[in-house]
C-alpha cells in the first residue's frame, strides 16, 4: 500500500504542486481544501489522490476529515499544512474578526492536525510534519497587521511540536517562503515584474518534498527559500 500524505490548503498554486510532487513520489495524496470543483479536477488527474473538502478553520470538519483517512489507510507518512488566511491592512484597519479567522486557519489547525497525526506517526515508527510559512512569520511589517502575528505563532507552535515529537522520530520543519508565488493574480497585482521575480510552485513542492525526505541524521527545522534575484 502507498504511504499516505495530508496536504491542507490544495489550491491551484502551491498546495496543487505539492500534491502532484508527493504523488510523482508514490504516495496516496489525501487533498484537503474548501473547494470541491478544483479538488475533484486534482483526484482525476492524480492517481490514488483523494479529494476531502474540508474547511480546515472547523475543528469538528478538520478531526472527522483526518480521523477517516487514518482509519482507512493507517498512519501518514507525511502532513503538509499549507492552508493559510491572509488579510492585508494596518491594525487600524483590519477587522479583528479577520484576524481571529486566520489564527484559526494558520495556528488551530496546525494543532489540531499535529495532534491528530504525530501519536499515530510515532507508533508507526516515524513521519513528518511539514509548514509551509513566509517571511510575515519573522517581522510585522505595518500593512501585514492581519495575518502576520498568526504566521509568527504558527512557526513557534511548530517549533514547540518538533522540540517534543522530533526525539520520537518525527521531522516537523517548517518552510519560509520569501517570494511571491507564480500564480494567475500575483502576475496580474505584478505585471511590469520579470519573471525573475517570481517563485513557481512547482520548485516549492520539490523543497516541501525534500524536507519530508530528510535522513534523521540531517534534519532541517527552519528553512528558506527565495529567487535568485530576490533582495533579503
Amino acid at each position: 500500500m502507498k504511504p499516505l500524505a495530508i496536504v491542507t490548503g490544495v489550491g491551484p498554486g502551491t498546495g496543487a504542486a505539492i500534491a502532484r510532487r508527493f504523488a510523482q513520489g508514490g504516495y496516496r495524496v489525501a487533498m484537503l481544501a474548501r473547494t470541491v470543483e478544483r479538488l475533484t479536477a486534482l483526484e482525476a488527474e492524480l492517481e490514488d489522490s483523494l479529494a476531502v473538502p474540508c474547511d480546515v478553520s472547523d475543528p469538528a470538519a478538520l478531526t472527522a476529515a483526518v480521523t477517516d483517512l487514518m482509519d482507512r489507510f493507517g498512519a501518514p507518512k507525511a502532513v503538509v499544512h499549507n492552508a493559510v488566511g491572509g488579510a492585508f491592512g494596518t491594525f487600524r484597519d483590519i477587522d479583528p474578526k479577520v484576524l481571529e479567522t486566520n489564527f484559526q486557519v494558520n495556528v488551530m489547525a496546525l494543532l489540531h492536525l499535529a495532534r491528530l497525526t504525530t501519536p499515530a506517526m510515532i507508533e508507526a515508527g516515524g513521519g513528518s510534519l511539514i509548514v509551509t510559512g513566509n517571511t510575515s512569520a519573522q517581522r510585522g511589517k505595518a500593512g501585514f497587521a492581519g495575518f502576520a502575528p498568526t504566521k509568527a505563532a504558527q512557526r513557534i507552535l511548530a517549533e514547540s511540536i518538533a522540540r517534543d515529537v522530533g526525539p520520537k522520530g518525527v521531522h516537523v520543519a517548517y518552510l519560509v517562503i520569501d517570494a511571491v508565488i507564480d500564480v494567475p493574480w500575483t502576475r496580474e497585482r505584478f505585471k511590469d515584474a520579470p519573471d525573475d521575480h517570481f517563485i513557481a510552485p512547482a520548485d516549492i513542492a520539490g523543497e516541501v518534498f525534500h524536507l519530508s525526505q530528510q535522513p534523521r541524521s540531517a534534519w532541517s527545522f527552519l528553512a528558506e527559500v527565495r529567487p535568485f534575484a530576490e533582495t533579503w
